[in-house]
């Protein structure tokens, strides 16, 4: 590695720790905009103001924003996201029990999503102008313009209601066999998959094409190299950058579809818990998950950025 790509590397680090910690003081801000809090939440309409401000004093709410916001910070540098203002519990507890379920269900999604939208986006391309890439354009198009809950209740409907062949719900307790995992995840990961492969393959499509039209490809053609080798030995290379930005913004759907398909399909991830949190006002743990999810889509965007420079000559050789 010469020291030109570990600056820039170093550059794209430092930009993702300075971009969280703008997100956190935007989390915390928003978060405390909502109306109502944990106190008010606890007690109910028949609290006196007076129990509901020794309960204030009590979560430290009745403290400067400011100083809140500092005092947060710091513990969760340490690891620390504090206790819940509802349960009582520790945070990262919480989460922790949480977190894994959520990974599996992204993980599962993106084993799913990456390989066919790389395969469609890249056979789109190979064969653009014909039935098939008009045909894909049209399907990709009509997916991305229907909202992830239409999906998630058509599937509930039809494999559910109709055909009886999954449930309705994701019971992830008691999965001990491959059948019953698939069974579990169907639904949940067919929905994520519908609008991410259709974004993915796009833009894939559109990462390989900018390459064929390049004169290094223009010439491999003249040489007659055959359209499966320009497109798998010279344009497929080159486009490795672009491509990895499409595959981490696509995933990155996954941060915000999981909201709607964890709530739909009553999956015990972490997005059902930061739902549950906000309903009940818990803020620190609605800043904890709202800070995970901004956390992992810079981390998506910032190993995109590695990979374009990783895979971009100039930047290896300057």
């Amino acid at each position: 590695m010469n020291k030109t790509m570990a600056k820039l590397l170093l550059n794209r680090v430092a930009m993702a720790v300075l971009t969280l910690f703008i997100v956190s003081i935007v989390v915390f801000a928003i978060t405390n905009l909502l109306p109502g809090d944990a106190a008010e939440e606890s007690l109910g309409q028949a609290a006196t103001p007076e129990t509901v401000a020794a309960l204030r004093a009590q979560f430290g709410l009745d403290q400067p924003a400011p100083v809140r916001y500092v005092r947060w910070l710091a513990h969760i540098v340490r690891g620390d996201a504090g206790t819940s203002l509802v349960s009582g519990q520790a945070i990262t507890e919480m989460i922790g029990k949480r977190l894994p379920n959520s990974l599996v269900l992204a993980g599962a999604t993106a084993v799913v999503s990456v390989p066919l939208a790389l395969s469609l986006g890249i056979l789109s391309a190979m064969f653009r102008g014909s039935k098939f890439d008009r045909g894909m354009n049209m399907l990709a198009v009509s997916l991305v313009s229907v909202p992830e809950f239409l999906i998630a209740t058509l599937a509930v409907l039809l494999f559910a209601v109709k055909l009886r062949w999954l449930s309705a719900l994701s019971h992830t307790a008691d999965i001990q066999t491959l059948s019953q995992f698939l069974r579990a995840y169907a639904m949940p990961v067919f929905t994520l998959c519908c609008v991410i492969v259709a974004q993915m393959a796009r833009m894939t499509r559109a990462a390989v094409i900018d390459q064929l039209r390049s004169p290094y490809v223009e010439m491999a053609r003249l040489k007659g190299a055959k359209p499966v080798r320009i497109v798998l030995t010279h344009a497929l290379p080159n486009a490795v950058g672009p491509i990895a930005n499409a595959v981490a913004l696509s995933l990155s759907y996954l941060l915000g579809g999981v909201l709607i398909v964890e709530s739909i399909f009553n999956y015990p991830g972490i997005a059902s818990l930061m739902i549950d949190a906000v309903t009940t006002r818990d803020i620190p743990v609605v800043q904890a998950c709202s800070l995970i999810f901004c956390g992992a889509y810079l981390l998506l965007v910032m190993l995109a950025d590695i990979a374009a420079i990783a895979s971009n000559p100039r930047l290896r050789n300057p």
